[in-house]
Order: structure tokens, then sequence, then C-alpha cells
């Protein structure tokens, strides 16, 4: 076996690899970006809905939920922060709707698995909104 025929061996092994390489790691980005890790809901009172961002808009919110612990019954107040997609412009609608009337919503959310800085500043994305009746 000359140099020639070794240099060109490598060369074929290097490229095998590299394709591989790429297929894994779009396989893997694939996952992290469409993929959920939770999905639930969550049930309180809009405390803001937002556009913001410098280069990527995105929308961001906290939902107030109360709930009550072991302080004999006294209301713990502790917030849901959630991001909403872009495009999702019903939900976005109805949460501006429910922060300004202040009535209690339940939220149906998925949990993705990283943030990314294009999609939001969170893991939660908003995906329902149901007004709850008092």
């Amino acid at each position: 076996m000359d140099f020639q025929s070794m240099l060109q061996r490598i060369k074929k092994i290097m490229k095998r690899f590299l394709f591989i390489l790429f297929i894994v790691s779009a396989g893997v980005l694939s996952f992290l970006y469409f993929g959920s890790y939770s999905d639930g809901i969550r049930s309180g009172m809009i405390v803001k809905v937002s556009k913001k961002g410098m280069l990527f808009k995105t929308y961001e919110g906290q939902l107030n939920l109360q709930t009550f612990g072991a302080t004999r019954g006294t209301p713990i107040s502790e917030t849901f922060e959630f991001s909403v997609e872009g495009s999702e412009t019903e939900v976005i609608n109805m949460l501006e709707q429910a922060s300004l009337t202040g009535e209690r919503v339940s939220l149906h959310y998925v949990e993705r698995y990283i943030t990314i800085p294009w999609r939001g500043d969170t893991k939660y994305f908003i995906t329902k909104v149901e007004r709850v009746n008092q």
C-alpha cells in the first residue's frame, strides 16, 4: 500500500465520519427544537404580557398562582413565567384581554427541552387559554 492510496482511504473515512456526525447533530438539534418535555395546565391571574427583545421580538408573560400551603390558609403568591410563539395571535389576544380584566384563566402549556433566543425566554409555551368562570 503506497502513500497515495492510504491518503485516499483516510479521506474516504473522514468524509463518512463527517456525514454521520452531521446526521446525528441534525437529529439531536431537531429533537431539542421540536420535542416537548412535558405539558400541563396552570391556573391563576395574568400579571403581564409583553412583547420584548432587541434582536428577536418574543411574547413573554407572568401568571400569578395563588396556592395554599402549610401557612394555615394564608395564600402564597407564586409567579409562573411563560412565553408565547408569535404565530399564536389568538392566544396573545386572549392573554392581553385577561390581563386587562383581571379574571382567572387556565393556561395550557408545553415545556420544551431548551430555550432558544428567537423563540422565547422560557421553556414554557402557552398553547391555549381558557377563562375560568368564578
